[in-house]
């Protein structure tokens, strides 16, 4: 048995002990269940074709909510979500608002916070960090700063403001730290974390133990699973195959969304950025988690 899946085992022994069964994080009655949600990003090429038939097979497949994408400028997916009785309570959205606040053209953030208001949004997140942004530690530095500012404005207004994660936040720098030690080190309490499992362990960090580590400041996770062939750590340059269903690659989801319960995790959204067939992976992972729920009873 390898090292990580034995260290799930374990951990999901204890929980056994000293939990009762009905708190279990894949139980039916579980809130992350009873919730599942998904990123639209998973289905982008689907949605452009026909975005009404998208969302209802998002609705078809059992998730009960959505985490949209390209906010501002995502009215007709958010409209379909909701025609197809699917919850939005978070969006990725245009960062530049808060990563390059003063970059010629870039949209206000509190313009884009007032939008979120309109739409009942509750969560903001940054999904990504450009090159630019990201050359030395001093940048990531740059980058707390801005996020802290932007997570202070967001919480006046009632929004959680979050940074999601990829894998080259992981890779050594200046003196062998890495930039996501620096987001811990020096977002405030106001600045959560959406924890994307996959490029955890593609950064070659344990994805149970960095949500545990980060207790009370995760906000919410995406569930992904990574091919058996694909070897970590890797910073950049993975193949569209590395990307699997849920079940399909090494990650174990049981022992991370029981970390989610001890952590405070609000929301959980399955996310597969390549497929060849979209649709049909989101079913799978569905069923996946299903199968798991069922497994326990």
């Amino acid at each position: 048995m390898k090292r990580r899946h034995f260290l799930g085992a374990t951990a999901g022994a204890a929980l056994a002990i000293t939990r009762p069964q009905s708190l279990f994080a894949l139980d039916p009655d579980n809130r992350y269940r009873k919730e599942i949600g998904i990123q639209l990003y998973t289905l982008r090429n689907e949605i452009k074709n026909d975005v009404n038939a998208t969302l209802k097979a998002v609705a078809d497949a059992g998730y009960q909510q959505v985490e949209c994408y390209g906010f501002p400028n995502a009215e007709p997916m958010m409209k379909a979500a909701a025609d197809n009785g699917l919850a939005i309570r978070s969006t990725h959205f245009d960062w530049d608002s808060v990563v390059n606040p003063d970059q010629k053209g870039v949209k206000p953030f509190s313009e884009i916070l007032e939008a979120a208001n309109k739409a009942g949004l509750k969560h903001l997140v940054i999904p990504y960090l450009a090159d630019k942004n990201r050359k030395s530690l001093d940048d990531y530095k740059v980058l707390c700063d801005r996020c802290n500012k932007g997570a202070e404005e967001a919480k006046s207004a009632g929004v959680q403001l979050s940074y999601h994660n990829h894998s080259f936040e992981f890779e050594p720098m200046e003196g062998g730290k890495i930039g996501y030690d620096t987001l811990i080190e020096r977002f405030s309490p106001d600045m959560h974390f959406e924890v994307d499992v996959f490029w955890i362990q593609l950064g070659g960090r344990d994805p149970v133990e960095m949500i545990r580590q980060l207790k009370g400041r995760v906000s919410q996770l995406h569930l992904k699973d990574l091919n058996k062939e694909i070897k970590a750590p890797a910073y950049s340059g993975i193949p569209k195959e590395a990307f699997e269903e849920l079940g399909d690659g090494v990650i174990a989801m049981e022992p991370i969304i029981e970390a989610a319960e001890e952590a405070g995790v609000d929301i959980c959204h399955v996310e597969q950025d390549h497929s060849p067939h979209p649709i049909k992976s989101i079913q799978q992972s569905m069923k996946h988690l299903k199968s798991i729920s069922l497994a326990k009873r």
